[in-house]
């Protein structure tokens, strides 16, 4: 688990007001020194990340947030800094004092329960005043049941954790709502699942991508085996089987050449429809990506990374998409690129919004990108599903997953 990506690890937000304690409670979790802490308001300049293990909870991330009410000169952005914040959180946690509960943190409350966060109120320093019972109440009112706690009491740390551990677990347990498995329901134990992995400028030297690596595990955990070519070698690889493959997944950018390689009693499919599906809503990429046969020459579309690599000559998401979508719309198309966790400010001034795998974010975070989109009024597709359309093949790297499938034909059908 201490290899974990940060993008399958739960997101537990540490929010609340300057000087509650914040920083002290994601140290007595951690036992060490994680944040600094002062008396000094305003000491968690911006969003401190920490990755750990939590047993029995699993792998987490604890993104401890600059303080709500934060008045300083900076204080504004980094209220704005720990906002944002709510679209990658699985869990938010509330730290506050002792009968000190207002505006700030119903704010926070109201925040988390319109994105359908978890909720977990902790009041503080109890050591110094004791919480009245009408205290206790108001919080549970808006938050549930809160836990008492005091984060500087070095001979209590034990039992508080064991304690938020066990609120921890109950919580998203509760609300745990991403697939299980990336690939491992669609095989069976002991079938074999063809990989075609091209080699090109993207493939880090020495190794493969994360997407691909994620799925052999997957294929692993569920005792299926895999046969890993490149493009030139699929046609080898197959006729290399005794028994047909289960199902075959390849690299978006080759999945012409699958398609028209593989028998059609055969399944398959691509690395970046897998993770569609496994990180967000493949249904509504699917209609998305029937869209693409209403855009026009200068429609605009916004193309959203989830990381900022350093683009190369022939990057898929800034150079071969945009290629083959103006090919497929017969002309030039205005396409802006936001890398990271910026998006922008205005969706609805787009024609068609287009994700990027995900890899490096999580479900959550994703999920939330959808919804601006659905609110904007436009809709949004992902690498995999645009270029499959784009080369007329998405249809068939669709069946191994009906309701996407008749999501994609109902809207393909309804498109004018």
């Amino acid at each position: 688990m201490e290899t974990t990506p940060k993008s399958l690890r739960l997101q537990v937000a540490i929010f609340g007001r300057t000087n509650v304690g914040k920083s002290s409670i994601l140290n007595m979790i951690a036992g060490q020194d994680v944040s600094i802490t002062s008396p000094v308001p305003g000491t968690t300049t911006d969003v401190v990340e920490k990755s750990m293990e939590l047993l029995p909870v699993g792998p987490v991330v604890f993104l401890d947030t600059a303080g709500i009410d934060d008045n300083s000169e900076l204080g504004g952005l980094r209220a704005e800094r720990t906002k944002k914040i709510f679209d990658r959180a699985d869990v938010a946690v509330i730290v506050c004092e002792p009968e000190l509960w207002g505006r700030w943190e119903e704010e926070i409350a109201a925040a988390a329960r319109k994105k359908g966060i978890a909720l977990l109120a902790v009041i503080n320093k109890t050591d110094f005043i004791t919480p009245s019972d009408a205290f206790v109440e108001k919080v549970s009112l808006a938050a549930g049941a809160p836990m008492l706690c005091c984060a500087v009491n070095k001979a209590k740390r034990e039992g508080m954790v064991a304690e938020f551990k066990a609120r921890l677990l109950a919580l998203t347990n509760a609300a745990k709502t991403q697939p299980v498995t990336i690939v491992g329901d669609l095989v069976n134990h002991g079938e074999t699942v063809i990989l075609i992995i091209p080699i090109d400028k993207e493939a880090p030297k020495g190794r493969i991508i994360l997407p691909q690596v994620q799925v052999m595990r997957d294929l692993l955990d569920h005792g299926a085996m895999f046969l890993t070519a490149t493009e030139k070698e699929y046609a080898s690889a197959l006729n290399a089987l005794s028994k047909k493959p289960a199902l075959v997944i390849c690299d978006s950018q080759v999945v012409d050449l699958m398609v028209s390689q593989t028998p059609p009693a055969v399944p398959c499919t691509t690395f970046s429809i897998l993770f569609a599906r496994f990180k967000g809503d493949l249904s509504a990429y699917a209609s998305g990506a029937a869209t693409i046969k209403n855009l026009r020459p200068g429609d605009r579309i916004a193309v959203l990374e989830a990381c900022s690599h350093h683009a190369i000559e022939d990057d898929i998401g800034r150079v071969k998409l945009p290629k083959w979508l103006r090919e497929y719309v017969g002309g030039e198309l205005k396409i802006d690129t936001f890398s990271g966790r910026d998006l922008p400010a205005d969706l609805s001034a787009y024609k068609l919004a287009i994700q990027c795998g995900g890899c490096m974010i999580t479900r959550t975070e994703i999920l939330n990108r959808m919804g601006k989109a659905a609110a904007a009024g436009i809709p949004i597709t992902n690498y995999g599903t645009a270029i499959s359309e784009c080369k007329g093949v998405l249809e068939r790297v669709l069946s191994p997953f009906p309701e996407a499938l008749a999501a994609y034909r109902s809207a393909r059908n309804s498109a004018v």
